[in-house]
């Protein structure tokens, strides 16, 4: 029914790689392709094979889960959409002891990827995992500038010139032509 790729980490796998626990559910450990270090697996790319469509009115959910915590989900394909790559972004492991899972699902080590045949009207439109990475995206551009406001601090008071964005855009700007990786690991969150 659909495959995946995790993009420079695996070629493509088919549906009979994920555990199927009932007919409209699949379940993938990623302990088997990566051990306890499920948060390399980034992004996916999940597709539709060509013989098989889904009825008009459903799609294919994608649901990433960290040992511990609940179930997030990430998009979704769909005849419309046949094929996409989703940013995965791995909820934070809980702390607290897990619930016991469904019978017969083994309780994860590692991180999980669940597809779900589900409909079209239950879905979100956006692929949450796409808003996700470009919240924290600006968060950090926040972060970056509130640290360069903070230079201008004196007697804890911030005592700035109206310019100060074209200022901070500027340096912003600079440290990108020097280091044209600066942006990627910002948005990374290295």
């Amino acid at each position: 029914m659909f495959g995946v790729v995790f993009p420079g980490k695996s070629s493509a796998l088919d549906a009979s790689r994920f555990m199927q626990v009932d007919p409209t559910h699949w379940l993938l450990d990623l302990n088997g392709l990566v051990g306890t270090a499920y948060e390399q697996i980034a992004e996916m790319c999940i597709f539709l094979v060509n013989e098989v469509v889904l009825p008009a009115d459903a799609a294919l959910a994608v649901y990433v889960q960290a040992p511990g915590s609940s179930w997030e989900y990430r998009g979704a394909v769909s005849n419309a959409r046949p094929s996409a790559v989703l940013p995965l972004v791995w909820p934070q492991p809980a702390t607290a002891v897990p619930q016991l899972p469904a019978p017969g699902v083994p309780q994860p080590v590692s991180g999980q990827i669940g597809i779900s045949v589900e409909p079209l009207t239950s879905l979100p439109a956006m692929d949450v995992g796409n808003l996700k990475k470009g919240e924290d995206f600006a968060r950090r551009v926040a972060e970056n500038l509130f640290n360069f406001m903070q230079s201008f601090c004196q007697n804890d008071k911030l005592v700035v010139s109206p310019d100060i964005i074209d200022q901070w855009f500027l340096k912003f700007q600079e440290k990108s032509r020097r280091d044209p990786e600066y942006i990627t690991r910002m948005a990374a969150g290295a």
